[in-house]
């Protein structure tokens, strides 16, 4: 039995985080196995890659460039861990997946759709998520959150580049209503992390049933 593949979503500073930690602990709690991912990272090869592509000193980094390193830190993640994972029926949740690049390289970066698309393909070696979550928010505050305590080299682009990704993403759950939601990532912790459960509740039968915060 395949499992089940969730990725979390947004503009820097949204949520995406704190909100992952506590889904993987919902769902462990249904008593299924929960492997919890990020992106850029979660091997070996692909957290190497997530130093270099965060790191602000690297600010020459050309867009098509940024793309390919992206897209093979994934392309490591999907191969080594995320397809494993669903084969033995596992829950993955990922921080951030495929949609990041077109919200961040098509929409932030504006380099072509179709290449965007194509890279995307490549990338996830064929792995489409099963459900993906945006959290939504303003961009400012969004942006403020992600920076207090500094800036790494894609906050570092400024309000307009996050306002162009956020857009990004609305466009992304107008075209795959099924399968992209926006969550409204307002309020507190446990009133944002309901409402995602609730818009997993399909894919996972007795989610809604386990409490805030996995208590």
């Amino acid at each position: 039995m395949r499992g089940v593949f969730i990725t979390l979503e947004g503009a820097d500073g949204c949520g995406k985080s704190t909100q992952a930690a506590r889904l993987a602990e919902r769902v462990a709690a249904t008593g299924r196995e929960v492997v919890r991912l990020r992106e850029p990272g979660g091997t070996s090869v692909s957290e190497k890659i997530r130093a270099l592509v965060l790191d602000p000193a690297n600010d020459r980094i050309a867009p098509e460039c940024e793309l390919l390193l992206f897209e093979a830190s994934r392309a490591q993640l999907v191969r080594e861990v995320v397809e494993p994972a669903l084969g033995r029926g596992a829950v993955v949740v990922c921080d951030r997946y495929y949609d990041s690049t077109y919200a961040y390289q098509a929409a932030g970066r504006a380099l072509p759709e179709d290449v965007i698309r194509r890279a995307n393909a490549l990338g996830s070696c064929g792995v489409d998520p099963d459900r993906t979550l945006v959290l939504d928010m303003p961009a400012a505050d969004a942006l403020a959150r992600a920076t207090r305590g500094g800036a790494d080299r894609m906050e570092a682009e400024g309000l307009g580049f996050q306002r162009r990704v956020s857009e990004g993403y609305l466009r992304l759950a107008a075209e795959e209503p099924e399968r992209v939601r926006v969550v409204d990532a307002a309020g507190t912790v446990d009133e944002v992390e309901a409402r995602l459960a609730a818009e997993l509740a399909d894919l996972l039968p007795g989610l809604l049933a386990q409490n805030a915060g996995g208590e």
